[in-house]
């Protein structure tokens, strides 16, 4: 809907052009014509509309000012989200910049944030779809870059209902269980041997076989062992592309030149995810066509809906859903799970009080099952508290407006990018105590939920365009965290002090730990 102030310049544009168009007809009619008046006229008209343009301007949330050419480029540093949190203290929790030749517009409070996510959802529903990922259509078949359309709806009702329904997640509950014990065994065996163990590593690894279990039913890792697996360094190479800072979001005149070459790489790494599922498809397709006993899996569900019903969902579909949860589901929850061990690491007596609350509800060295986690409240708020500062991805996928929006008395022009800094929202004075303080405590008396409703903590996004897999997140994270902490003591290697241990983030599509976690376990 356009702002009573565009219609107004656009009425008062019309008006002057057609007063110019008649001054000229009646002019030419009566063979003569004043050129001094039309000259002043002209003049006038443009002068007026120049005038009420600049006003239109001045309704653009305030920001800093642009440099020629780069914009505000400079101003973002190598951590965006940190830097534009410095920025948003000084220009307010809505705020505009000129990146390049894109206007960006960033939410760096819970009130805005909710504005954004839900009161005007709808108007800030479509994605920004970085370039790199542009490139072989993919984009154009995928639940997370597809506009808000009856395609998309289609998808994530297929997602929903065939991987985290409640139902879903309950029928494949042992599934993770599976997958945890044998992240135990992993560790136990580096534990007998001596063996220092990078965190990230066996996280990413278990989330990995979870979740080429839940879509191909078989393992993609071998979850024993530390051989190089083709796919997690497709999809960690994959990642860290897409979250490079590329010029050619900023400045899509070079879209064709693709200078830095992302987007190229990007492709290459994309098709060799596609080749590989592809090849699993293939596999699955020849299967059926020799056995009459099918898979209980989410290939198998999906190619059944092909079959039954093409228009809903077809191969291009099936594959951009098997990166979209590849990417989402691995990355983002092994990043959860090494920033809770780092912080619990940095301060052994969060690790004492979680252990003993393990010890006293389920007993030492037992795995924790999904059905422990209502009773383990200090655990959970470990969790929240770790998604508090430290969110998966700091920006919450790119928003892009597709008219002029008007957004708390402020314009937000067409096309813009908008970032809802998550980060920033986390760390926020206003909202939190001590926000710089790692405190799981705050949670015992706060009803603060991740679910998309309350904007202090909007790890998963909220609205419509929330991620689909929070439950499964919010019941693996804390499953394996408890695990971990309920089977083995844990040390920093090298004998580094905990106060030593270093925190600093890697900024990328995902906020990962700038140093792997490693530590040395033993038996609890």
């Amino acid at each position: 809907m356009h702002s009573p102030l565009q219609l107004c310049c656009n009425f008062l544009s019309h008006q002057l052009n057609l007063w110019i168009v008649l001054t000229l007809k009646e002019e030419s009619g009566r063979g003569t014509m004043d050129y001094y008046t039309l000259v002043l006229g002209s003049f006038l008209s443009w002068s007026l509309l120049y005038f009420l343009a600049k006003i239109r301007s001045k309704k653009l949330p305030p920001g800093p000012k642009p440099w020629p050419i780069i914009g505000n480029l400079h101003l973002l540093g190598q951590k965006p989200h940190i830097s534009l949190a410095n920025l948003a203290k000084i220009y307010g929790p809505i705020m505009s910049l000129k990146l390049g030749q894109t206007t960006t517009i960033v939410i760096s409070s819970s009130t805005m944030a909710k504005q954004v996510l839900k009161n005007q959802d709808q108007a800030f529903s479509t994605r920004f779809i970085p370039n790199a990922l542009q490139a072989g259509n993919y984009y154009k078949f995928s639940v997370v870059w597809l506009p808000v359309c009856p395609q998309w709806r289609t998808l994530r009702r297929i997602l929903n209902t065939n991987i985290f329904s409640y139902n879903r997640l309950d029928a494949n509950q042992h599934l993770r269980s599976q997958k945890v014990t044998e992240l135990l065994t992993y560790c136990a065996k580096c534990s007998q041997e001596g063996e220092v163990v990078d965190i990230g590593q066996v996280a990413f690894k278990t989330n990995l076989n979870l979740v080429s279990n839940t879509l191909f039913s078989k393992d993609l890792a071998d979850p024993f062992s530390d051989s190089k697996v083709e796919l997690k360094d497709v999809i960690w190479s994959t990642m860290a592309e897409v979250g490079k800072p590329n010029l050619v979001d900023f400045f899509p005149i070079l879209e064709k030149i693709d200078p830095q070459e992302i987007r190229r790489r990007a492709t290459f790494l994309m098709d060799k995810a596609i080749k590989l599922f592809d090849g699993l498809i293939n596999e699955r397709l020849e299967e059926k066509s020799r056995f009459s006993s099918a898979k209980s899996d989410v290939l198998e569900d999906f190619l059944n809906i092909s079959e039954e019903n093409p228009e809903e969902i077809n191969h291009n579909h099936i594959m951009s859903m098997f990166l979209d949860l590849f990417g989402g589901g691995t990355d983002t929850t092994t990043g959860t799970l090494e920033w809770a061990m780092a912080e619990i690491m940095k301060q052994p007596e969060i690790m004492e009080k979680a252990q003993a609350e393990l010890a006293k509800v389920i007993g030492k060295g037992k795995i924790v099952e999904e059905a422990d986690l209502s009773q383990l409240p200090y655990l959970q708020c470990i969790i929240k508290e770790t998604l508090r500062m430290h969110p998966p991805v700091p920006f919450l996928v790119p928003r892009k407006v597709e008219q002029d929006v008007e957004l708390c008395d402020f314009i937000i022009p067409k096309g813009s990018q908008v970032l809802v800094n998550a980060w920033a929202i986390g760390r926020d004075s206003t909202s939190w105590e001590d926000p710089l303080v790692f405190k799981p405590e705050r949670f015992w008396i706060s009803d603060v939920d991740m679910r998309g409703q309350d904007f202090e903590l909007i790890p998963f996004g909220a609205g419509r365009r929330i991620c689909p897999g929070l439950s499964l997140a919010l019941r693996m994270v804390p499953v394996m965290l408890g695990s971990l902490l309920n089977s083995f003591n844990w040390k920093l290697e090298a004998g580094l002090a905990p106060k030593d241990l270093d925190m600093e983030e890697k900024f990328g599509i995902t906020l990962a730990k700038a140093h792997p976690l490693r530590a040395i376990l033993f038996p609890i």
